[in-house]
């Protein structure tokens, strides 16, 4: 295994485990994301739907991790920078700077698994 493919096996599953973890959250509906879902202006109905797009996420993440199946952690590490992409768009628009990290880690770590996952 080269340096690359373990970076790319740590960094997938930190984003894979990231987002199962925050979708958990949306799911139960746990106080800190209802009140960050509601000062950004995310209505709660929405929270299910995104928890399914994290999960989803985290599944092609997961099994991009096969070679076979690059192109689906391709796809899933795109769609989960542009999951977390609206997330930042949706803190800035309703100028919500404090908690602004959260969705950016997340981003972070979509955008790495993306750069490893192009680059083997």
């Amino acid at each position: 295994m080269t340096g690359t493919q373990l970076a790319l096996l740590v960094v997938t599953l930190l984003t894979a485990a990231v987002n199962v973890a925050i979708a958990a959250a949306d799911l139960s509906g746990a106080r800190f994301v209802l009140a960050n879902s509601a000062e950004v202006g995310v209505p709660r109905s929405w929270l299910p739907w995104l928890a399914a797009l994290k999960l989803a996420g985290a599944a092609g993440l997961l099994l991009g991790l096969f070679a076979a199946l690059r192109p689906l952690g391709v796809a899933a590490a795109c769609g989960l920078v542009l999951l977390y992409l609206g997330a930042l768009v949706f803190h800035l628009r309703a100028r919500v700077l404090s908690n602004l990290a959260f969705p950016g880690f997340y981003c972070a770590t979509a955008v790495a698994s993306l750069a490893l996952a192009v680059s083997c």
